[in-house]
């Protein structure tokens, strides 16, 4: 098993909404990925959320406690053991409101309100890590 370590992020629009991406196709989660040769967190979370939907003008909020998962199996069920993902997600603010991700296996990225978002979220260790810090956004 291959452990890795992602970073992305939690981003909130003027309206309040949060930004979800899709995944292939099959899965919804909040933006994030990889982490680069030399990157810190910080610029990875970035970077992804920017590839993955098109927003570049962010303000740093906070950083959460990371969490761990099993990366999600294709097709959006269950989950693919062979990749344990170190993940770390910071909180940010932007005023930009349009949504064009750049990254090929994100065909699409959407606001959702607050009280959406743990139901759109396919994996259930990110519907759980939400639901711990919803009071906090």
């Amino acid at each position: 098993m291959n452990k890795t370590i992602s970073a992305g992020g939690i981003v909130i629009n003027p309206q309040g909404l949060i930004l979800l991406v899709n995944q292939n196709d099959d899965s919804w989660s909040f933006p994030k990925g990889h982490l680069d040769t030399g990157e810190d967190g910080l610029t990875a979370a970035k970077r992804e959320i920017y590839e993955e939907s098109g927003i570049s003008e962010l303000e740093l909020i906070k950083k959460f406690d990371n969490y761990q998962r099993y990366k999600i199996a294709l097709g959006g069920k269950g989950e693919d053991q062979t990749e344990l993902k170190i993940i770390s997600l910071f909180l940010f603010k932007t005023n930009q409101t349009k949504l064009n991700p750049s990254d090929p296996t994100i065909p699409k990225a959407q606001w959702v309100t607050k009280d959406k978002v743990a139901d759109l979220l396919t994996h259930q260790k990110d519907k759980k890590f939400f639901l711990r810090i919803i009071n906090q956004i």
